[in-house]
């Protein structure tokens, strides 16, 4: 067994295997206060790096959604202006259009009637699948240089009122909405997953920790061809009011776990 997965196996079995999570001094509210606890047992330090979390390996944490994230990538390219700072973002995307990310919103998306009509790109309006083509007219597919990139089509768009909603000059086909470059995406998967593999930690029924599992290092053209399969799937969260995209690539944790390949 190689050293590292040693290392790994043993931090599992001193501080974590048979404990609950303790959350209580952490916020409620936060969906992820279960996996920093268990990043602080496992000696992870809490970051947003994109590298594996520990000694070559990537760890993925329990969750009761039935889907497991392989990471936030945003797109390269919007249609809207984007970008941090004074400097606006300008490429081949919205280089044509002034669009501003509210204005995106307004468009593109979708008011969420549970937070008080704030818009966001998530849901129906967003395609989740590739080659699905959203009621919003919205199309996830890849372009010839096998890029990943959102398509918004007037024809396709069944909602009733979109005459009232698309400006004019957006009333056309092939608009591209979003674009992630392959050279992107392929470095930012293969950094945290193609170096010695990734690692998981279940519980038990009585929510303890009981079991530690690993799986194999993967490359992009096996992740990008589960994408073409529609195991990996886009699981947009983009809302008004917050400048991060949410732009979450996933699959369900039964893929996960058929992934396992030792357990311990």
């Amino acid at each position: 067994m190689p050293q590292d997965k040693e290392k790994i196996i043993k931090l599992f079995y001193d501080n974590v295997k048979g404990r609950r999570s303790d959350t209580t001094s952490s916020n409620q509210k936060h969906d992820g206060k279960d996996g920093h606890w268990l990043e602080t047992q496992m000696n992870i330090k809490h970051n947003g790096d994109n590298e594996p979390d520990l000694f070559g390996y990537e760890m993925k944490n329990q969750t009761s959604s039935g889907k497991i994230t392989f990471g936030d990538w945003q797109a390269n390219e919007y249609i809207f202006i984007h970008g941090r700072g004074k400097t606006p973002v300008r490429n081949n995307t919205n280089i044509d259009y002034d669009l501003t990310r509210d204005d995106f919103f307004e468009i593109f998306g979708k008011p969420n009637e549970l937070k008080d009509g704030r818009l966001s790109w998530s849901g129906i309006p967003c395609p989740t699948y590739y080659n699905q083509t959203s009621k919003y007219g919205q199309l996830l597919t890849m372009d010839n240089d096998e890029n990943i990139v959102i398509i918004y089509s007037f024809l396709e768009d069944k909602r009733i009122n979109k005459d009232e909603i698309i400006p004019e000059y957006l009333k056309k086909e092939n608009i591209i909405l979003a674009k992630w470059y392959k050279d992107s995406l392929k470095l930012k998967l293969e950094r945290k997953f193609n170096q010695k593999g990734w690692f998981t930690c279940l519980k038990n029924a009585n929510d303890e920790y009981e079991t530690i599992h690993f799986g194999n290092p993967m490359n992009y053209e096996s992740w990008i061809d589960l994408f073409r399969k529609r195991i990996v799937f886009f699981d947009s969260g983009m809302y008004q009011g917050n400048k991060r995209p949410y732009s979450q690539w996933r699959a369900s944790t039964g893929f996960w776990h058929s992934l396992i390949t030792d357990s311990y």
